[in-house]
């Protein structure tokens, strides 16, 4: 029987995938979409994102702080990401229709590419170079159980949104839903012997 750390994918990989997901999504945004698509999309790319930061700051950043006290990149992501959380709250409170919705996703959109290159070029091949492959499958699978925890409560938000955001691709709308479906069967399955 195999466990949740040996299934899991590492650390460094699910962040590569985050990362991958948001850019994607980002590239869905364009100007010229109508405001509720926006909308939807830019409530795709704030969960995605604030999901992904709080994985980051609980269980990655700790580690690494620990590991290489003296990496400058750790020390400057948190601040990174209160400034992505404080753009996060203006595309919430704005209407996709209003030109201030588009300039602060363009915004938040460079921001998050600079922070996404200088994560993939230095902290993610240090963390490869300096923890075992046993290692970050452990931290993979911490990060497994605790995004389940911070999805479950926003899984239908979640579903509806990916549905409108990405109304255009049939395949994006299936995968965006059942994923939200499988990622909900698995906080509600009893653990065995319970």
């Amino acid at each position: 029987m195999f466990s949740l750390d040996q299934l899991s994918p590492t650390i460094t990989d699910m962040i590569r995938f985050d990362h991958s997901h948001v850019m994607v999504t980002f590239h869905q945004y364009t100007k010229d979409k109508p405001a509720t698509v926006k909308k939807a999309l830019a409530d795709t790319i704030c969960s995605a994102l604030e999901i992904h930061a709080t994985l980051e700051e609980e269980i990655f950043y700790p580690v690494m702080r620990e590991i290489d006290k003296g990496e400058p990149f750790v020390h400057k992501a948190e601040p990174e990401h209160n400034d992505m959380r404080r753009m996060i709250e203006e595309l919430r409170a704005t209407s996709g229709a209003d030109p201030r919705h588009d300039k602060v996703m363009l915004e938040l959109m460079r921001d998050v590419i600079h922070h996404v290159a200088d994560e993939e070029t230095t902290l993610l091949p240090q963390a490869e170079t300096l923890m075992s492959k046993a290692r970050l499958s452990e931290l993979g699978a911490q990060m497994t159980k605790r995004r389940m925890e911070l999805v479950a409560p926003k899984v239908g938000k979640l579903a509806k949104s990916h549905a409108v955001g990405f109304s255009g691709s049939t395949t994006a709308v299936v995968v965006g839903v059942a994923s939200a479906l499988l990622a909900l069967r698995g906080l509600i399955r009893k653990p065995r012997g319970a």
